[in-house]
Protein backbone atom coordinates (compact mmCIF):
# COMPACT_ATOMS: atom_id res chain seq x y z
CA UNK A 1 0.00 0.00 0.00
CA UNK A 2 1.83 3.20 -0.93
CA UNK A 3 2.61 5.93 1.65
CA UNK A 4 0.02 9.01 2.39
CA UNK A 5 1.66 11.85 1.84
CA UNK A 6 0.94 13.84 5.50
CA UNK A 7 0.99 17.64 5.62
CA UNK A 8 2.53 19.87 8.79
CA UNK A 9 0.86 21.00 11.25
CA UNK A 10 -0.40 24.38 11.42
CA UNK A 11 2.51 27.26 12.30
CA UNK A 12 2.41 28.44 15.94
CA UNK A 13 0.57 31.55 16.56
CA UNK A 14 2.90 34.83 16.08
CA UNK A 15 2.40 35.59 19.66
CA UNK A 16 4.03 32.52 20.95
CA UNK A 17 7.47 33.21 17.97
CA UNK A 18 7.31 36.83 18.72
CA UNK A 19 8.95 36.90 22.20
CA UNK A 20 12.05 35.28 23.38
CA UNK A 21 12.83 33.60 26.39
CA UNK A 22 13.72 35.10 29.72
CA UNK A 23 17.57 35.72 29.84
CA UNK A 24 17.23 35.43 33.60
CA UNK A 25 16.08 31.43 33.51
CA UNK A 26 18.62 30.68 31.40
CA UNK A 27 21.48 31.84 34.25
CA UNK A 28 19.64 30.83 36.89
CA UNK A 29 19.74 27.08 34.99
CA UNK A 30 23.20 27.74 34.27
CA UNK A 31 24.24 28.68 37.59
CA UNK A 32 22.19 25.69 39.36
CA UNK A 33 24.97 23.67 40.12
CA UNK A 34 26.76 23.50 43.57
CA UNK A 35 29.18 26.09 44.83
CA UNK A 36 28.01 28.72 42.58
CA UNK A 37 27.61 31.92 44.42
CA UNK A 38 24.56 33.91 42.26
CA UNK A 39 23.39 37.34 42.55
CA UNK A 40 21.27 36.62 39.17
CA UNK A 41 17.75 35.49 40.69
CA UNK A 42 15.87 37.61 42.80
CA UNK A 43 14.72 34.32 44.95
CA UNK A 44 13.87 34.73 48.98
CA UNK A 45 16.29 33.53 51.55
CA UNK A 46 14.37 29.72 52.41
CA UNK A 47 16.23 29.65 55.49
CA UNK A 48 14.03 31.99 56.44
CA UNK A 49 10.62 30.41 55.44
CA UNK A 50 8.12 30.30 57.94
CA UNK A 51 8.41 26.10 57.58
CA UNK A 52 6.55 25.44 60.63
CA UNK A 53 4.13 28.14 60.51
CA UNK A 54 3.38 27.23 56.82
CA UNK A 55 3.28 23.24 57.81
CA UNK A 56 1.00 23.80 60.70
CA UNK A 57 -1.37 25.71 58.29
CA UNK A 58 -1.85 23.61 55.81
CA UNK A 59 -2.43 21.11 58.59
CA UNK A 60 -5.50 23.80 59.69
CA UNK A 61 -6.88 23.66 56.42
CA UNK A 62 -7.16 20.00 56.21
CA UNK A 63 -8.63 19.75 59.98
CA UNK A 64 -11.23 22.54 58.96
CA UNK A 65 -12.53 21.13 56.26
CA UNK A 66 -10.38 18.47 53.95
CA UNK A 67 -13.53 18.36 51.37
CA UNK A 68 -13.63 22.12 50.77
CA UNK A 69 -9.81 22.17 50.78
CA UNK A 70 -9.69 19.97 47.93
CA UNK A 71 -12.59 20.73 45.75
CA UNK A 72 -13.11 23.97 43.28
CA UNK A 73 -13.86 27.11 44.60
CA UNK A 74 -14.97 30.15 43.03
CA UNK A 75 -12.65 32.05 40.95
CA UNK A 76 -12.12 35.72 43.10
CA UNK A 77 -10.81 34.14 45.64
CA UNK A 78 -11.49 32.16 49.37
CA UNK A 79 -13.66 35.01 50.84
CA UNK A 80 -11.31 34.40 53.66
CA UNK A 81 -7.64 35.23 52.46
CA UNK A 82 -9.28 38.68 50.43
CA UNK A 83 -10.55 39.48 53.34
CA UNK A 84 -7.19 39.19 55.15
CA UNK A 85 -5.37 40.94 51.85
CA UNK A 86 -7.77 43.52 51.88
CA UNK A 87 -7.59 44.18 55.70
CA UNK A 88 -3.16 44.33 55.39
CA UNK A 89 -3.84 46.92 51.93
CA UNK A 90 -6.24 48.98 54.67
CA UNK A 91 -3.65 49.10 57.00
CA UNK A 92 -0.81 50.48 54.62
CA UNK A 93 -3.11 53.14 54.05
CA UNK A 94 -5.71 52.05 51.22
CA UNK A 95 -8.67 51.43 52.24
CA UNK A 96 -9.65 48.17 50.74
CA UNK A 97 -12.64 45.77 51.12
CA UNK A 98 -12.43 42.30 50.33
CA UNK A 99 -14.97 42.60 46.92
CA UNK A 100 -12.11 45.00 45.76
CA UNK A 101 -9.75 41.67 45.63
CA UNK A 102 -9.13 39.17 43.07
CA UNK A 103 -6.72 36.21 44.33
CA UNK A 104 -4.32 35.23 41.66
CA UNK A 105 -1.75 32.36 40.97
CA UNK A 106 1.05 34.80 41.71
CA UNK A 107 1.42 38.13 40.34
CA UNK A 108 2.69 37.37 37.78
CA UNK A 109 -0.76 36.03 36.82
CA UNK A 110 -2.65 39.39 37.82
CA UNK A 111 -0.06 41.29 35.51
CA UNK A 112 -1.45 38.71 32.36
CA UNK A 113 -5.17 39.47 33.51
CA UNK A 114 -4.44 42.95 32.74
CA UNK A 115 -3.24 42.36 29.94
CA UNK A 116 -5.35 40.18 28.64
CA UNK A 117 -8.56 42.73 29.18
CA UNK A 118 -6.61 46.47 28.64
CA UNK A 119 -4.30 45.35 25.72
CA UNK A 120 -4.60 45.29 21.68
CA UNK A 121 -2.39 44.28 19.42
CA UNK A 122 -0.95 48.16 18.47
CA UNK A 123 -2.16 49.44 21.77
CA UNK A 124 1.07 51.73 22.91
CA UNK A 125 2.03 50.63 26.81
CA UNK A 126 4.38 52.36 28.68
CA UNK A 127 6.92 51.16 30.83
CA UNK A 128 9.84 52.43 32.91
CA UNK A 129 13.28 52.11 31.15
CA UNK A 130 14.60 49.51 32.26
CA UNK A 131 11.68 47.54 33.61
CA UNK A 132 10.73 43.99 35.40
CA UNK A 133 11.82 41.93 32.60
CA UNK A 134 8.65 39.22 32.55
CA UNK A 135 6.22 42.48 32.03
CA UNK A 136 8.02 43.15 28.98
CA UNK A 137 7.28 39.22 27.75
CA UNK A 138 3.52 39.59 28.62
CA UNK A 139 2.80 43.22 27.17
CA UNK A 140 4.91 41.58 24.03
CA UNK A 141 2.73 38.50 23.91
CA UNK A 142 -0.44 40.51 24.17
CA UNK A 143 0.92 42.56 21.43
CA UNK A 144 1.42 45.92 22.58
CA UNK A 145 3.85 48.77 21.52
CA UNK A 146 6.27 49.11 24.43
CA UNK A 147 7.12 52.41 25.01
CA UNK A 148 9.79 53.57 27.56
CA UNK A 149 9.40 56.30 29.33
CA UNK A 150 12.97 58.27 30.58
CA UNK A 151 14.08 57.35 34.18
CA UNK A 152 16.92 58.73 36.50
CA UNK A 153 18.01 57.31 39.57
CA UNK A 154 14.44 58.33 41.40
CA UNK A 155 12.47 56.42 38.73
CA UNK A 156 9.99 58.17 35.81
CA UNK A 157 10.94 61.66 35.03
CA UNK A 158 6.55 63.27 35.22
CA UNK A 159 7.62 65.80 32.24
CA UNK A 160 8.53 63.21 30.00
CA UNK A 161 6.17 60.78 30.83
CA UNK A 162 3.27 64.13 30.22
CA UNK A 163 5.06 64.56 26.48
CA UNK A 164 4.90 60.50 25.32
CA UNK A 165 1.17 60.33 26.60
CA UNK A 166 0.59 63.41 24.44
CA UNK A 167 2.29 61.65 21.86
CA UNK A 168 1.80 57.80 21.97
CA UNK A 169 -2.10 58.14 23.64
CA UNK A 170 -0.73 54.61 25.65
CA UNK A 171 -3.92 52.51 26.83
CA UNK A 172 -1.74 52.38 30.49
CA UNK A 173 1.26 52.87 32.17
CA UNK A 174 3.50 49.84 33.82
CA UNK A 175 5.21 50.94 37.09
CA UNK A 176 7.59 49.04 40.10
CA UNK A 177 7.25 52.32 41.73
CA UNK A 178 8.75 50.92 45.09
CA UNK A 179 12.15 49.15 44.61
CA UNK A 180 11.99 48.68 41.58
CA UNK A 181 13.07 45.59 39.65
CA UNK A 182 15.89 45.54 38.41
CA UNK A 183 17.36 48.89 39.75
CA UNK A 184 16.00 48.90 43.49
CA UNK A 185 15.02 52.65 43.24
CA UNK A 186 11.76 53.76 44.50
CA UNK A 187 9.64 56.94 43.27
CA UNK A 188 9.57 59.88 45.54
CA UNK A 189 5.84 60.85 47.14
CA UNK A 190 5.90 64.25 44.86
CA UNK A 191 6.14 62.04 41.50
CA UNK A 192 3.76 59.68 42.29
CA UNK A 193 1.17 62.50 42.94
CA UNK A 194 2.41 64.38 39.31
CA UNK A 195 1.94 60.67 37.60
CA UNK A 196 -1.60 60.28 39.41
CA UNK A 197 -2.33 63.51 37.57
CA UNK A 198 -1.21 63.25 34.39
CA UNK A 199 -2.99 59.64 34.43
CA UNK A 200 -6.18 61.13 35.33
CA UNK A 201 -5.93 63.84 32.66
CA UNK A 202 -4.66 62.31 30.04
CA UNK A 203 -6.70 59.49 30.55
CA UNK A 204 -5.01 56.14 30.77
CA UNK A 205 -4.83 53.05 33.18
CA UNK A 206 -1.85 52.73 35.68
CA UNK A 207 -1.02 49.22 36.62
CA UNK A 208 1.26 49.47 40.00
CA UNK A 209 3.10 46.13 40.91
CA UNK A 210 4.40 45.93 44.24
CA UNK A 211 5.69 42.43 45.14
CA UNK A 212 8.68 44.30 47.11
CA UNK A 213 7.03 47.27 49.25
CA UNK A 214 7.02 45.36 52.75
CA UNK A 215 10.91 44.75 52.50
CA UNK A 216 12.28 48.54 53.57
CA UNK A 217 15.55 48.67 55.65
CA UNK A 218 15.55 52.28 55.66
CA UNK A 219 14.06 55.77 54.84
CA UNK A 220 9.98 56.42 55.21
CA UNK A 221 7.30 54.60 53.80
CA UNK A 222 5.70 56.32 50.38
CA UNK A 223 2.01 55.92 49.77
CA UNK A 224 1.36 53.37 46.91
CA UNK A 225 0.21 54.92 43.63
CA UNK A 226 -3.22 54.23 43.92
CA UNK A 227 -3.81 55.84 46.85
CA UNK A 228 -3.74 59.27 45.13
CA UNK A 229 -6.35 61.33 44.34
CA UNK A 230 -7.00 60.95 40.48
CA UNK A 231 -5.58 57.51 40.28
CA UNK A 232 -8.10 55.31 42.20
CA UNK A 233 -10.51 55.23 39.82
CA UNK A 234 -7.80 53.86 37.31
CA UNK A 235 -5.07 51.68 38.96
CA UNK A 236 -4.80 48.14 39.13
CA UNK A 237 -2.52 47.17 42.00
CA UNK A 238 -0.58 44.32 42.35
CA UNK A 239 0.73 42.47 45.39
CA UNK A 240 2.44 38.89 46.59
CA UNK A 241 2.89 36.96 48.87
CA UNK A 242 6.11 35.47 47.57
CA UNK A 243 8.19 37.23 49.21
CA UNK A 244 7.06 37.84 52.58
CA UNK A 245 5.72 34.36 52.89
CA UNK A 246 7.18 31.97 50.05
CA UNK A 247 7.02 31.88 46.16
CA UNK A 248 6.33 28.59 46.18
CA UNK A 249 2.78 29.25 47.14
CA UNK A 250 2.30 30.62 43.77
CA UNK A 251 -0.54 33.35 46.05
CA UNK A 252 -0.86 37.14 44.49
CA UNK A 253 -3.64 39.37 44.31
CA UNK A 254 -5.38 42.18 42.20
CA UNK A 255 -6.57 45.32 43.60
CA UNK A 256 -8.64 47.28 40.96
CA UNK A 257 -11.95 49.19 40.11
CA UNK A 258 -14.67 46.98 40.01
CA UNK A 259 -15.06 46.71 36.05
CA UNK A 260 -11.80 45.69 35.72
CA UNK A 261 -11.93 43.56 38.51
CA UNK A 262 -14.91 42.03 36.36
CA UNK A 263 -13.09 41.96 33.44
CA UNK A 264 -10.30 40.29 34.76
CA UNK A 265 -12.05 37.69 36.72
CA UNK A 266 -13.64 36.22 33.46
CA UNK A 267 -10.14 36.24 31.61
CA UNK A 268 -8.66 34.19 34.69
CA UNK A 269 -12.12 31.77 34.32
CA UNK A 270 -10.36 31.37 30.89
CA UNK A 271 -7.22 30.44 32.19
CA UNK A 272 -7.19 28.29 35.07
CA UNK A 273 -10.60 28.77 36.53
CA UNK A 274 -9.37 29.59 40.41
CA UNK A 275 -6.36 29.47 42.00
CA UNK A 276 -5.44 26.54 44.53
CA UNK A 277 -8.10 25.87 47.11
CA UNK A 278 -6.06 24.13 49.35
CA UNK A 279 -3.16 26.84 49.02
CA UNK A 280 -5.61 29.90 49.64
CA UNK A 281 -7.00 28.40 52.53
CA UNK A 282 -3.64 27.45 54.41
CA UNK A 283 -2.60 30.84 53.65
CA UNK A 284 -5.92 32.08 55.11
CA UNK A 285 -5.05 30.10 58.33
CA UNK A 286 -1.28 31.31 58.43
CA UNK A 287 -2.08 34.76 58.25
CA UNK A 288 -4.56 34.17 61.18
CA UNK A 289 -2.34 32.30 63.20
CA UNK A 290 0.59 33.95 62.42
CA UNK A 291 1.80 37.49 63.09
CA UNK A 292 3.39 37.84 59.78
CA UNK A 293 4.39 41.61 60.32
CA UNK A 294 7.20 40.03 63.42
CA UNK A 295 8.22 37.30 60.62
CA UNK A 296 8.29 40.17 57.76
CA UNK A 297 10.34 42.29 60.42
CA UNK A 298 12.86 39.27 61.01
CA UNK A 299 13.34 38.60 57.12
CA UNK A 300 13.73 42.47 56.79
CA UNK A 301 17.06 42.22 59.41
CA UNK A 302 18.52 39.68 57.50
CA UNK A 303 18.22 41.65 54.08
CA UNK A 304 19.33 44.57 55.52
CA UNK A 305 22.51 42.89 56.73
CA UNK A 306 23.32 41.49 53.14
CA UNK A 307 22.35 44.32 51.54
CA UNK A 308 25.04 46.02 53.49
CA UNK A 309 27.60 43.26 53.08
CA UNK A 310 27.30 43.80 48.93
CA UNK A 311 27.49 47.29 48.96
CA UNK A 312 30.61 47.43 51.14
CA UNK A 313 31.79 45.05 48.96
CA UNK A 314 31.51 46.46 45.58
CA UNK A 315 34.30 49.13 45.22
CA UNK A 316 36.97 46.06 45.81
CA UNK A 317 35.17 43.85 43.35
CA UNK A 318 34.05 46.04 40.30
CA UNK A 319 36.31 47.76 37.72
CA UNK A 320 37.48 51.61 38.65
CA UNK A 321 34.72 54.02 37.30
CA UNK A 322 31.87 51.93 37.68
CA UNK A 323 29.15 53.13 40.05
CA UNK A 324 26.08 51.60 41.55
CA UNK A 325 23.19 52.78 43.81
CA UNK A 326 21.99 52.22 47.72
CA UNK A 327 18.38 50.91 47.88
CA UNK A 328 16.35 51.46 50.68
CA UNK A 329 14.86 47.96 50.42
CA UNK A 330 13.97 45.09 48.30
CA UNK A 331 16.09 42.63 46.66
CA UNK A 332 18.41 44.41 44.23
CA UNK A 333 21.34 46.58 43.72
CA UNK A 334 22.13 48.58 40.16
CA UNK A 335 25.70 48.94 39.05
CA UNK A 336 27.43 50.47 35.72
CA UNK A 337 30.32 49.54 34.57
CA UNK A 338 32.54 51.91 33.40
CA UNK A 339 33.17 53.45 29.55
CA UNK A 340 34.02 50.16 27.03
CA UNK A 341 32.89 47.54 29.64
CA UNK A 342 30.08 44.97 28.55
CA UNK A 343 28.27 43.40 31.80
CA UNK A 344 27.38 39.96 29.06
CA UNK A 345 30.66 39.42 28.21
CA UNK A 346 32.17 39.65 31.84
CA UNK A 347 29.80 37.11 32.63
CA UNK A 348 31.64 34.65 30.65
CA UNK A 349 34.34 35.27 33.06
CA UNK A 350 32.37 35.40 36.14
CA UNK A 351 30.70 31.86 35.55
CA UNK A 352 34.18 30.34 34.76
CA UNK A 353 34.56 31.33 38.38
CA UNK A 354 31.25 30.24 40.11
CA UNK A 355 30.14 33.51 40.57
CA UNK A 356 27.03 35.37 38.73
CA UNK A 357 24.62 38.32 38.48
CA UNK A 358 22.13 39.41 35.25
CA UNK A 359 23.50 41.99 32.59
CA UNK A 360 20.83 44.78 32.61
CA UNK A 361 20.17 45.14 28.83
CA UNK A 362 17.59 42.19 29.21
CA UNK A 363 15.69 44.82 31.39
CA UNK A 364 15.73 48.15 28.86
CA UNK A 365 13.09 48.26 25.97
CA UNK A 366 14.99 49.95 23.08
CA UNK A 367 18.69 50.91 23.15
CA UNK A 368 20.11 48.61 25.88
CA UNK A 369 23.34 49.90 28.17
CA UNK A 370 25.47 46.67 27.66
CA UNK A 371 27.48 48.41 30.72
CA UNK A 372 24.88 47.65 33.98
CA UNK A 373 24.11 45.12 35.84
CA UNK A 374 21.73 43.72 38.35
CA UNK A 375 23.10 42.25 41.55
CA UNK A 376 20.47 40.25 44.05
CA UNK A 377 21.60 39.93 47.86
CA UNK A 378 18.49 38.30 49.24
CA UNK A 379 20.23 34.48 48.77
CA UNK A 380 23.19 34.31 50.39
CA UNK A 381 24.93 35.23 53.83
CA UNK A 382 26.58 38.25 53.84
CA UNK A 383 30.00 35.92 54.47
CA UNK A 384 28.90 33.94 51.33
CA UNK A 385 28.10 37.33 49.37
CA UNK A 386 32.05 38.42 50.64
CA UNK A 387 32.99 35.51 48.80
CA UNK A 388 31.22 35.93 45.61
CA UNK A 389 32.20 39.56 45.54
CA UNK A 390 35.88 38.23 45.59
CA UNK A 391 35.30 35.97 42.52
CA UNK A 392 33.88 38.89 40.77
CA UNK A 393 36.61 40.39 41.35
CA UNK A 394 39.13 37.85 39.75
CA UNK A 395 36.92 37.97 36.96
CA UNK A 396 37.02 41.89 36.58
CA UNK A 397 41.02 41.00 36.78
CA UNK A 398 40.74 38.26 34.06
CA UNK A 399 38.58 40.34 31.68
CA UNK A 400 39.89 42.51 29.39
CA UNK A 401 37.71 44.76 27.39
CA UNK A 402 38.39 45.52 23.92
CA UNK A 403 37.39 49.24 23.83
CA UNK A 404 38.17 50.04 27.32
Amino acid sequence: MPATATLPPPAFAARATAVAGSPIREILALTARPGVISFAGGLPAPELFDTEGLRAAYDAAFAASAARALQYSTTEGAPELREAVAARASARGLATGADDVLITTGSQQALALIAATLVEPGDAVLVENPTYLAALQCFGQAGARVIPVPCDGDGILPDALEEIVARERPKLLYSVPTFQNPTGRTLPGHRRAAVAEIAARRGLWLVEDDPYGELRYEGTEVPWLAAHPGARDRTALLGSFSKVMAPGLRLGWLRAPAALRRAAVVAKQAADLHTSTVDQLAAAHYLRAVDLDAHIATVRAAYRERRDALLSGLGAALPPGSDWNRPEGGMFVWARLPEGWDATALLTAAVSRDVAYVPGAPFHTGSPDPRTLRLSFTTHTPAEITEGLTRLAGAVEAYCPVNA
